[in-house]
């Protein structure tokens, strides 16, 4: 009829002859014919699935708060994967009259179950209602929004996110992250990106503590014991400034671990420096500073010079027959008419193996500390490259100043034979076992750990 030839203009000229009398609207819309239903569907984004799974991995829940119905709000859920398809829903989606109807006992415990939840036909302050429960249960609340009804729930909120292009102003100014795309990917992608940065401040806060309880070991053990100065105060402002620092900084550019997103979310009263890395560090530490007297010891030892003797150099003027070995130059005119100058001029031979040994270690940890408790085998160090670079270029300079006479001066430091280099990394290289076995051992007790937890809930 008319009605089937009307291309939609609603000027009067082209409007058909039973719309233009309004008395005749009844007549239109009588006598009709079902011909068929057209749904409209408003999907999520693709990668909202796969977002929502990566949260499941990462231990973190997610709870929906909408207007809609209960069964749109539950399919909605399910085609994203908050509910798995076949997912008995009836503790996990409600209304928001019907939850905040039950005694608080049971709201706190239906909040507290671990999963994730529906909420459909609630009013606006619902959302500020659910905020304060969860932070009253010691949870991590991210509120999402974009009204200026959801502003209090975003400023009660431990993280306001509020959206960036379909937000208010109002919501913004309450938040306290704006999300430029409007995508819950994005959300996720933060989380795994937060993740790796306190990671990265563990490894660069960790590197420099088991750098400096090297150090202090050295110098504490070799007083202890009696030794000669192994390091002297310009060796040691050496390694803190030049050698430490390069790949402490290129440490804050590690890329996330491949388990980031599959640990349960840490305390937020949890320490970065806790008390088995605080133990792990210190027997680090106590390897670094026994292997940096082990090989000036040892650079004594080939020379003829026992360890008893080493313990009590300062009466080596009372020795009788006191007599070396395997002197070569330029040792050999350094001691030619006093023994006993192996303990003063000649000394600096035996503090530029120990100075070697120390700085490769350092290099060595540095390497390992790419990941707090993965493994080299599965977080080598070429996947920071900056890293590299942090590492060769303060390997470089030393090797610089250990061959180059007139800046070797300087530091007090004597150009290193093959037999010395060799000694340096039989002490040297040890301490990437050390790390793997601590590390592994750190992995034990956090499966453990995780075990109790996962058991008392």
């Amino acid at each position: 009829g008319a009605l089937g030839k009307w291309d939609g203009e609603m000027e009067d000229g082209n409007l058909p002859a039973p719309l233009r009398d309004p008395s005749k609207f009844a007549d239109v819309e009588s006598d009709l014919t079902l011909i068929g239903v057209v749904g409209i569907k408003d999907p999520a984004r693709p990668e909202v699935k796969p977002a929502i799974e990566s949260c499941k991995q990462a231990g973190i829940r997610v709870i929906v708060i909408t207007g809609d119905s209960k069964d749109t709000a539950t399919a909605i859920a399910r085609d994203i994967g908050i509910f798995e398809e076949f997912e008995d829903v009836t503790n996990k989606a409600f209304i928001g009259a019907d939850f905040f109807k039950l005694t608080e006992a049971e709201q706190k415990r239906i909040l507290g179950q671990g999963e994730n939840i529906v909420f459909c036909r609630t009013e606006p302050r619902d959302k500020q209602r659910l905020v304060k429960m969860l932070s009253d249960m010691g949870e991590v609340a991210a509120m999402t929004g974009d009204g200026v009804n959801d502003a209090p729930a975003l400023q009660q909120a431990a993280i306001g996110v509020a959206m960036g292009v379909t937000g208010t102003e109002v919501a913004k100014e309450a938040s306290d992250m704006i999300l430029a795309d409007d995508n819950f990917a994005t959300i996720v992608t933060a989380v795994e990106e937060g993740r790796c940065i306190y990671d990265n401040m563990q490894s660069f806060i960790c590197f420099l503590i088991s750098c400096n309880i090297g150090e202090i070991a050295t110098i504490f053990l070799s007083t202890l014991i009696g030794l000669p100065e192994p390091l002297t105060p310009l060796h040691l402002l050496w390694v803190n400034l030049v050698t430490d620092g390069p790949p402490a900084t290129a440490l804050g550019f590690n890329p996330p671990d491949p388990d980031a997103m599959t640990r349960k979310p840490r305390g937020r009263d949890t320490p970065i420096l806790t008390k088995w890395l605080l133990t792990r560090y210190v027997l680090t530490g106590l390897y670094v500073g026994i292997a940096t007297i082990g090989a000036f010891a040892t650079w004594y030892m080939r020379h003829g010079v026992g360890l008893f003797q080493l313990a009590r150099w300062g009466s080596c003027s009372t020795w009788d027959n006191f007599k070396l070995t395997n002197l070569e130059e330029p040792i050999a005119s350094l001691i030619a008419e006093n023994p006993c100058d192996i303990f003063t001029p000649a000394r600096r031979h035996a503090q530029s193996v120990a100075l070697a040994t120390l700085v490769t270690m350092e290099m060595l940890k540095a390497a390992s500390a790419i990941s707090v408790d993965n493994s080299l085998l599965r977080m080598p160090p070429w996947r920071n490259k900056w890293l590299l670079l942090g590492i060769a270029a303060p390997s470089a300079l030393h090797l610089t100043v250990t061959y180059v006479p007139a800046l070797g001066g300087m530091l007090g430091l004597t150009p290193l034979t093959a037999a010395d280099w060799i000694s340096v990394l039989i002490f040297a290289l040890p301490v990437v076992l050390v790390e793997e076995l601590l590390k592994m051992k750190g992995r034990e007790l956090k499966a453990l750990e995780a075990a109790e937890e996962e058991e008392a809930t």
